[in-house]
């Protein structure tokens, strides 16, 4: 998982794309020592272990891993790991140019 996430943040640097994870790690320690070992370069907030962390439960999520894709006003359009790809090229080409 982190390989292809790790593709998908050098291939739209520079555009309208950001990764943030949500990591149910048993701590926060656990959390940033996997986040320097796998060189994870976007934000990931600790949700204090399990699907019981307080953005899970407002966000609904029963289990890891969890896809959530908002395009550019916030809005949820994309719920699966299937056909992520495409759907992040459609998102980031419909975010207006100033």
């Amino acid at each position: 998982m982190y390989p292809h996430e790790r593709s998908l943040v050098e291939q739209y640097e520079n555009q309208p794309f950001v990764i943030v994870g949500i990591n149910s790690d048993p701590t926060a320690e656990f959390l940033r020592t996997v986040m320097k070992e796998k060189n994870l370069t976007w934000s990931s907030f600790f949700d204090g272990g399990g699907t019981g962390g307080p953005i899970a439960t407002k966000w609904g999520v029963n289990g890891w891993p969890t896809v959530f894709v908002l395009d550019h006003e916030g809005v949820i359009r994309h719920t699966s790991r299937s056909n992520l790809d495409e759907v992040i090229a459609r998102l980031v080409r419909e975010v207006p140019t100033k």
